[in-house]
């Protein structure tokens, strides 16, 4: 039991999945706030567009 325990806390390969996970997860968040930002752009850029449609009729 005690060389498991010794074996388990020497691995290695638990915690570089756990770090990929972490960087991953970053990425992930970033991504989301950039695409958040982007739509807000865009959502008045079509309103824009609605309201010019809408004035020239």
């Amino acid at each position: 039991m005690k060389q498991w325990l010794r074996r388990l806390w020497r691995d290695q390969k638990g915690a570089t999945a756990i770090e990929y996970g972490l960087i991953v997860s970053l990425v992930v968040i970033a991504m989301i706030a950039a695409l958040g930002n982007f739509a807000n752009s865009t959502v008045g850029m079509w309103n824009n567009v609605s309201d010019n449609v809408a004035a020239s009729s």
